[in-house]
């Protein structure tokens, strides 16, 4: 049995073997839907692996539906319903502390480290989060694609070169587990 495997806002750019899906018809789009609407057109746990690129930057904190919660949780409750258990995503973002994130003007959100433990349900509770409506069940594994300059330096370097200096990291790249 084949593998469901989407490819959110792909644009101009799908992963081989994805499902497309963006806001606007291109050459690589199979299914043309605003992210932003919910549901999505995927069946509760249906889908095996995420690709998302340089897309949650861009989600509006004030999403449609009527929905008061932020608009990166429902992306990411949305997320967490439509991934089988065990299923994956790879997130790809301009890391908070590049210009990348803040040169883009359509950029409404800055996104780091602590970001993504917002979407761990032990997480959310041993922070008194549950207030927040977060659905979500993930277990995460962060790395980054660091600027050129420090690719070939130690760990303790680059690591010193993280919590100090801009532009060290160009993307924060996630890699979520349903639970």
């Amino acid at each position: 049995m084949d593998k469901v495997k989407v490819n959110l806002a792909c644009g101009d750019y799908k992963k081989d073997g994805f499902i497309g899906v963006d806001i606007v018809k291109t050459p690589t789009v199979d299914i043309i839907h605003d992210l932003n609407q919910y549901p999505w057109p995927f069946e509760d746990n249906s889908v095996d692996e995420v690709y998302c690129a340089h897309y949650i930057e861009h989600i509006p904190h004030d999403v449609h539906n009527g929905n008061k919660q932020d608009g990166l949780i429902q992306f990411m409750n949305e997320l967490y319903r439509i991934l089988k258990k065990g299923g994956t995503t790879r997130i790809i973002a301009p890391y908070y502390k590049s210009e990348r994130a803040f040169g883009d003007p359509t950029h409404t959100r800055y996104i780091g480290d602590m970001t993504f433990l917002y979407w761990n349900k032990d997480w959310i509770k041993n922070n008194n989060l549950s207030h927040y409506g977060i659905e979500c069940d993930f277990d995460m594994k962060l790395s980054y694609h660091v600027d050129n300059e420090l690719t070939l330096k130690s760990v303790e370097v680059r690591a010193e070169a993280f919590k100090k200096e801009w532009n060290a990291v160009n993307d924060i790249i996630v890699d979520l587990t349903k639970n």
